[in-house]
C-alpha cells in the first residue's frame, strides 16, 4: 500500500511511528502539518520514508491558513495517489484531510484532541464531527477516548484501541548505569541505595499548563518541610518554567530540586531507573507514553486521577492516584510512599509485569497494521 501519514510536528512519537512503518511491505510518505518550535526528536525521518515538502510545515498552523493547506492537500493526494491516509490530530491534520475530500483516512487520536480541544467551542465540536463522520477508522490508544469519539458520530464498529507503547528492552531495569548531567555531576542510583533514608522523586513532563508539573511543585514544597531526605528531579522545560522555579523558591527547596534540561531518548531510561517514585500530575493525557516508559523501567507511579491513567494504574499494586489538580493530596500520596518504602520494590515489579503485559510497542503496533488491513476491506467490499 501506499501510505501517508500526516502529523501535526515531528516528535518521538512520529518518529516510532515513521520507523516501524518504515520496515513494512508499504511505501510511506510523511508529511507535517507545522514547523517545530523547538527540537522535540533529534533522530532524523527514517531515510525510505519520503518527506514530503508542501504549503504547511513551515510555521505554527492557523486557521486562516485552512483554505490554502487544504487546496495543497488536494493536489498533493492527486500527485501521490495513495491507498490510505494516516493522519491526527483530529482538528488539524484528520480535518484537513476530511476537508480536502480525500478517502480512505483513518483518523488517529493523540489524546488531548478529544480529551480538551474537542469541546473548547462550538466550532472545534463540529470539526470533530465533521471529520470523524469522514473517517474511515478510528483508532485511540485509550478506552475512554475511542468511547468519547462514538459520542462525536464515529462508527464503534470502526474503531479500535491499542496504547502506543514503548521498547521495553530499551526502557528496563537497570541499577547500575549513573546519570551525568549538564554540569557533569552524577546522580547514582547506588547511592541513594545505601543512603535509605534517601528518596527521588522524578517527573519529565512538559511545563506547560495542562501537565500539571506547578501541582507537583506546591506538593514537594510540603513533602520538603515533612522530610529533609526527599529530592525531586525535573526534566524539561516550558512556559511555566518561572511559576515553577518561583514557587520552588518560595519554599525555600530549590537545593533539593535538580534539574535536568532536555534529555536524548538513548540518556532518558537511565533517569527514569535512578528514581524511586515516578510522577505525573498531567491534567490531560490517554495511555502517557511516559507513564507507560517508568512502567517499563520498573519505578512505581504515582499519577492523577484522570480516566487515561485509570486505565494502568491500580492504587497500591503498581503505583498510586491522586487527585487531579490537589497539590495536598498528592503530597500526602508522597509521604504515604515514603512511609511505606518497604513496598516500593514490590510496586516496582508489578510496575515492570503491567508494561510487559500491556506496554510492548512490537506487540502494540501489529493492531495498527490490522486496522489498515481492515480499512483496505471494507474498501474492496464497498466497491
Amino acid at each position: 500500500m501506499r501510505i501517508i501519514y500526516f502529523s501535526k510536528n515531528y516528535t518521538p512519537h512520529d518518529y516510532r511511528f515513521l520507523s516501524s512503518l518504515s520496515k513494512t511491505k508499504h511505501e510511506i510518505y510523511y508529511l507535517k502539518l507545522e514547523a517545530n518550535q523547538r527540537q522535540v526528536e533529534d533522530r532524523p525521518v527514517p531515510s525510505n520514508v519520503q518527506q514530503i515538502l508542501w504549503a504547511g510545515g513551515q510555521r505554527e498552523f492557523r486557521w486562516s491558513d485552512l483554505p490554502r493547506l487544504t487546496f495543497d492537500f488536494r493536489r498533493l493526494m492527486k500527485e501521490i495517489k495513495p491507498d490510505l491516509i494516516h493522519a491526527g490530530p483530529i482538528q488539524t491534520c484528520a480535518f484537513i484531510a476530511a476537508l480536502s475530500g480525500s478517502r480512505p483516512i483513518l483518523t488517529m487520536c493523540w489524546g488531548y484532541d478529544l480529551v480538551q480541544d474537542a469541546d473548547r467551542n462550538s466550532w472545534m465540536r463540529w470539526v470533530t464531527r465533521y471529520t470523524l463522520k469522514r473517517s474511515a477508522y478510528f483508532v485511540s490508544d485509550a478506552q475512554f477516548t475511542r468511547d468519547k469519539a462514538v459520542m462525536f458520530g464515529m462508527n464503534p464498529e470502526k474503531t479500535a484501541i491499542f496504547p502506543w507503547g514503548v521498547d521495553i528492552k530499551h526502557f528496563a531495569p537497570n541499577r547500575k548505569s549513573p546519570i551525568v548531567n549538564r554540569q557533569s555531576k552524577i546522580v547514582n542510583r547506588k547511592s541513594s541505595i545505601q543512603n535509605r533514608k534517601s528518596i527521588t522523586l522524578f517527573c519529565n513532563r512538559t511545563w506547560e499548563e495542562i501537565y500539571g508539573v506547578d501541582v507537583l511543585a506546591k506538593a514537594f514544597v510540603k513533602v520538603a518541610a515533612s522530610n529533609p531526605n526527599v529530592n525531586l528531579v525535573l526534566l524539561g522545560g516550558g512556559s511555566q518554567g518561572a511559576r515553577i522555579r518561583q514557587i520552588l523558591m518560595n519554599g525555600g527547596v530549590m537545593d533539593r530540586v535538580h534539574f535536568g534540561g532536555q534529555v536524548s531518548y538513548n540518556d532518558l531510561p537511565r533517569w527514569y531507573q535512578m528514581a524511586d517514585i515516578y510522577i505525573s500530575p498531567s491534567h490531560v493525557d490517554g495511555s502517557s507514553v511516559s507513564l507507560m516508559e517508568a512502567l517499563a523501567c520498573g519505578v512505581p507511579c504515582l499519577v492523577s486521577d484522570i480516566p487515561g491513567n485509570k486505565e494502568w494504574i491500580i492504587e497500591g499494586e503498581n503505583g498510586w492516584l491522586f487527585r487531579d489538580g490537589n497539590a495536598d493530596d498528592l503530597a500526602d500520596k508522597i509521604l504515604h510512599a515514603i512511609k511505606n518504602r518497604k513496598s516500593l520494590k514490590k510496586i516496582g515489579e508489578s510496575a515492570r509485569s503491567t508494561a510487559e503485559g500491556r506496554a510492548d510497542w512490537k506487540k502494540n503496533f501489529g493492531k495498527l497494521l490490522k486496522a489498515y488491513e481492515k480499512i483496505m476491506s471494507l474498501r474492496v467490499a464497498s466497491r
